[in-house]
Formats: structure tokens, sequence, C-alpha cells
């Protein structure tokens, strides 16, 4: 994958090295956090409540905003200016306005987030609340380590999953998943989690259109990001952490799944085809 020579836009906020920062929105927050780490990356939730209780009181840290000077800050700056640029003329076509996130913000082990205290146990993640992306660089290492997942594009693809959550709140499709769980139907997340996949897909097909097509995709990435995927699925997680695979509490779909959905949005390139919500299989 090449990137190097892309634009960047600097909307970044580094909090790297700060360290921890108080709770933000209390307990609830926390809660909700914690189940993401579980379900997610098979996280005990009592560690993600632990490390909240341990940063608890500190005082609250603003990172430096703009571009940063290390590799991979630059790469981060790249990928999420690309989806800018790949999402404002699609979305304009549907009369709708596309602002970035408010930031993606780069942390150490915990920061306070507008969802609770995020922890970099969870990965990355989305806080619809403020609008921003969180992400512990070090997540890279346990991509390839714990999960499998190599190579700059499986990256390029978990960034572009959580700004595909991004898109979600400005189209509105949270509220889907949040009437589907409040009828206390599971798929909801599930389905909100594949149509994000795809939402990457849909930026992989067009990132070469953009920053004068000085990001350049090939068929060997798309494999990295398809094995990114399935590595993260939901049953293949839960076999690799727990032994045993619980349909029931799947979140963000099976490897299959996601694997589907992202190729689905990457052949189309079109975010109509990503319409999880109505289809009858996932």
């Amino acid at each position: 994958m090449e990137w190097r020579g892309a634009r960047r836009e600097g909307n970044i906020e580094d909090r790297r090295g700060l360290g921890g920062v108080g709770l933000a929105g209390g307990g609830i927050g926390a809660l909700v956090l914690a189940a993401v780490g579980y379900f997610v990356f098979g996280i005990d939730p009592q560690t993600t409540l632990q490390a909240t209780q341990q940063i608890q009181g500190q005082a609250q840290q603003e990172g430096q905003r703009g571009q940063t000077k290390d590799d991979n800050g630059q790469f981060v700056d790249a990928i999420e200016t690309s989806n800018t640029d790949v999402w404002g003329p699609i979305l304009a076509r549907q009369g709708v306005r596309y602002t970035p996130p408010e930031a993606v913000v780069l942390y150490d082990n915990a920061t306070q987030t507008g969802c609770g205290t995020g922890q970099s146990a969870m990965g990355p993640f989305y806080c619809p609340a403020d609008r921003r992306v969180y992400l512990d660089l070090t997540f890279w290492n346990e991509l390839e380590t714990k999960f499998g997942a190599k190579g700059e594009f499986a990256r390029a693809y978990v960034i572009s999953h959580e700004i595909g959550h991004h898109v979600q709140t400005l189209l509105g499709t949270s509220e889907a998943a949040r009437r589907l769980g409040a009828r206390g139907e599971q798929s909801g997340s599930v389905r909100l989690e594949l149509q994000a996949d795809c939402y990457a897909g849909v930026w992989a097909s067009h990132a070469g259109e953009t920053s004068n097509g000085q990001i350049v995709i090939n068929p060997a990435d798309i494999e990295d990001g398809l094995g990114a995927a399935a590595a993260v699925g939901d049953d293949t997680i839960q076999s690799k952490t727990q032994g045993q695979v619980v349909p029931d509490s799947f979140t963000h779909g099976t490897s299959a799944q996601r694997m589907r959905w992202f190729t689905r949005g990457y052949e189309r390139g079109d975010p109509t085809v990503c319409d999880t919500f109505g289809a009858s299989r996932l």
C-alpha cells in the first residue's frame, strides 16, 4: 500500500505521553466501554473498570492538535483525510454534508472520552457523543500478534471502519440500531458493525481517486483487509479467547459476514449496497 505522498489535513489530537485522564460520563460510560472491550476483544470487564478507577481524579489534559511527525501518526492522518475526500462527494450526492470527525485521538493506555473512559485493551473505537475516533497505536502490534492481521491496509481497514461509524452518525443510522435494541432484537449491533465494514470497503474502492492518486491499493492489500476482517469476527475471537462460540453474544458479526460485507462495499463502491438493516441475510 502506498500512502506517503498523500494529503494530510492534520485532524489529529495527539494525547500520547500525557498519561491517563479523568473519567467522563460516570460509571455508566465506563460500563458500556467495559462491555465493548469484553465482547469485541475478549477483555474481562473488571480489567477495564479497574483501569477506570485507577485514573479517576487525574486532571484532564488535551492533546496537541494538527499533523504529527512520526510515521504511524502520519499514516492515520493520511487515511482519515482520504476518508474525508471519499465521503464528501458521496454524501453530497445524497444531499448530506459530510463533516469529518472532530478528531482522531491518539493516546496511550487510557483516556477520557465523551462515552466514558477509553482503555487501550478495547482496541480502536468511535464515540458518537463527542464524534471522535480513539486509537492507541499499540493496537497495531495486537492486530498482528494476537489476531494475525498484517500489513498497512489491515490498519487502514480498522481506521476506515471506525470512520464508517461516524458516517452512520451523520446519516442517523445509529438510531436504527437503537430501535432494534429497544425491541429486544440482538441483531442491531451486528448490523451496525457490518455496515461499518461495508463502508470501509466503499472507502477502499475510491481511495485511489484521492490525494491525486497518491494512495495506491493493490490486490494484496485487499487480501490483508479481508484477513483483518476475518481475524476480528466474533466467532473467531470467542473461539480463541474462551474456547467456545456463543452466537447470542455476537456484537460485530462472524468472520464470514465481516469479509462478505467489506467485499460488497469494495466491489460496488456504493454505500447504498450497505443496507444491512434491510438485508434478510447478513
